[in-house]
C-alpha cells in the first residue's frame, strides 16, 4: 500500500491521574461511545489509509480488545490490515525509539509514505490533503501545525517558517518564539526515516527533541510545515478533558461535530438496550448513551453506555463512565466518574463553595473538578467536596470528604 500510518498509542497520560490508572490515554472514553483513539483510527479509513500499525505500550490490554481485528473501522478486509505492535524484549523509551524498534515491521511493509500520528487527540483530518502536500513540496519531513495561545504554546513543540519551510524548532520552549505549533503528526519520506533513525544516537529517541530539530539543522534536508486549520484538542488534562467534552454539547463553529454522515467516527459499540426516559426525568443539553436508564435530571453532561441515574437524582456539569450507578436523590456536580462507580443515595459530589487545592495534586486539581475512580463506592449520605481524588476500593469513613482531600 502506498501509505504505512503509524499510531503512537503508548502514552500514560499521567495528567489525567486516576482515570489512566488502569487504561493508557488512547483508550480514554470519550463524547459517551467513543474512545480516543477513535478519532485518530477514523481519520485513516476516511482518508482512505487502510495500513495501519498501532504501538501500545502501557497498560495496553483495554485497547487490545477496543481494536481487535479493526472490524469497526473495516479494517478487517483483505485489503486492509491493523497490526498492534507492542514492545518485547525492551521497553519504548521514546516517541521515535517506538518506531526505531519495529523498524523491520516498517519496511517489510514498503511504503511510498511513512504518516506517524498520536492517538489521543480529538480531531478530523483528511490525511490525502497533507500528503498531497508533502509530495507537492518534494518534503523528506513534513509537519502538521496550527496556531495556539501564546499562553499555551509551551506545552507544544514550536516552531517558525519561511513561507512553508520550517527553519527553526523548540521542544515545548519555555519562551515560546511564535505560535506555530506541532500537532504531532508527520509525514516522512522512508528512506529519509530509515537513515536518520540509523544517525541520530540519543537516550530516549524521540520526534520533538531529537529527529525534528536534527533534520531541520541539515541544510539539504526539506522540512515543511502543513497549515492545518480546523478543529485540535489534547485532552491532557482534567480540566481540558471536562472543557472539552462539554463544549460537544453546544455545537457552533469551534466544535468538533459528531454527526457528519460525511466523515463518520466509528468505534466498536455494545449491544445493549435504547435509552430508557423514566416518567420524571428531566434532561437539559446532554448526550445519554445506550443502555441508560434517567429517572433523574441530567444537565449538561455527558453519560457512557449504562449509566443510571435515580429518581431525584441530579448530575450537572459532569461526565460519567460506563455502567456507573447514580442512586435516588445524589448530586453530581463538575465531575468525572470513572466505570462502574457507586453513589449512595442523597450523596452529594462536588459540593460547597470551598477550592481549595487537591492537596496531593495541586497542579492537576484546583479548579473544583472531582474524580472518582473505578469500581469506587461512595456512601449513602456522603458529602464530597472540591477538587477531590478517590481512588478504587477505598473505604470513605467520613460523612464529609473536605475540599482538596484524597481518598485510597
Amino acid at each position: 500500500m502506498e501509505t504505512l500510518a503509524l499510531i503512537l498509542a503508548g502514552g500514560k497520560g499521567s495528567r489525567l491521574d486516576l482515570l489512566s490508572e488502569k487504561r493508557s490515554k488512547p483508550a480514554m472514553p470519550f463524547a459517551g461511545k467513543f474512545r480516543i483513539i477513535d478519532f485518530t483510527l477514523s481519520n485513516c479509513v476516511n482518508s482512505g489509509i487502510y495500513d495501519i500499525g498501532i504501538l501500545t505500550q502501557y497498560l495496553p490490554l483495554s485497547l487490545n480488545e477496543h481494536i481487535g481485528s479493526g472490524k469497526p473501522w473495516d479494517l478487517d478486509r483483505r485489503d486492509s490490515s491493523v497490526t498492534l505492535l507492542q514492545p518485547h524484549s525492551f521497553w519504548y523509551e521514546g516517541t521515535a525509539d517506538a518506531v526505531l524498534k519495529n523498524i523491520r515491521f516498517v519496511q517489510r511493509r514498503n511504503p511510498k509514505y511513512i504518516l506517524i500520528l498520536s492517538g489521543d487527540h480529538i480531531y478530523k483530518m483528511n490525511y490525502k490533503k497533507m500528503i498531497k502536500f508533502h509530495e507537492e513540496n518534494d518534503a523528506d519531513l513534513t509537519i502538521a501545525t496550527q496556531r495556539v495561545p501564546i499562553k499555551e504554546a509551551s506545552r507544544y513543540g514550536i516552531m517558525n517558517t519561511k513561507g512553508s519551510r520550517i527553519y527553526e524548532f523548540e521542544e515545548k520552549p519555555k519562551v515560546p518564539k511564535s505560535d506555530q505549533a506541532s500537532m504531532g503528526i508527520y509525514v516522512f519520506k522512508p528512506e529519509v526515516l530509515y537513515q536518520v533513525l540509523e544517525e541520530v544516537k540519543e537516550p530516549e529517541l524521540d520526534f520533538g527533541k531529537h529527529i525534528i530539530p536534527y533534520l531541520i539543522n541539515n541544510p539539504k534536508r526539506r522540512v515543511y510545515a502543513y497549515d492545518f486549520v480546523g478543529y485540535w484538542k489534547d485532552v491532557g488534562t482534567l480540566d481540558s478533558y471536562l472543557e472539552t467534552s462539554l463544549d460537544l454539547l453546544h455545537g457552533g463553529d469551534k466544535v468538533l461535530d459528531l454527526y457528519e454522515d460525511d466523515w463518520k467516527v466509528y468505534t466498536r459499540s455494545e449491544d445493549l438496550p435504547p435509552v430508557k426516559i423514566g416518567l420524571n426525568a428531566k434532561i437539559q443539553t446532554a448526550m445519554i448513551s445506550n443502555g441508560s436508564v434517567i429517572e433523574g435530571t441530567v444537565i449538561n453532561s455527558i453519560l457512557s453506555p449504562g449509566v443510571h441515574v435515580g429518581k431525584g437524582a441530579v448530575v450537572k456539569d459532569s461526565v460519567i463512565f460506563n455502567d456507573t450507578v447514580i442512586s435516588d436523590g445524589a448530586y453530581i456536580e463538575k465531575s468525572i466518574i470513572d466505570k462502574q462507580v457507586y453513589i449512595g443515595k442523597n450523596s452529594k459530589v462536588g459540593h460547597g463553595s470551598i477550592y481549595t487545592r487537591n492537596v496531593e495534586k495541586p497542579d492537576l486539581l484546583y479548579s473544583g473538578i472531582n474524580v472518582i475512580a473505578k469500581n469506587a463506592v461512595v456512601p449513602d449520605e456522603t458529602v464530597v467536596e472540591r477538587n477531590v481524588r478517590i481512588f478504587d476500593k477505598c473505604e470513605i469513613k467520613t460523612k464529609v470528604v473536605k475540599a482538596g482531600s484524597t481518598v485510597r
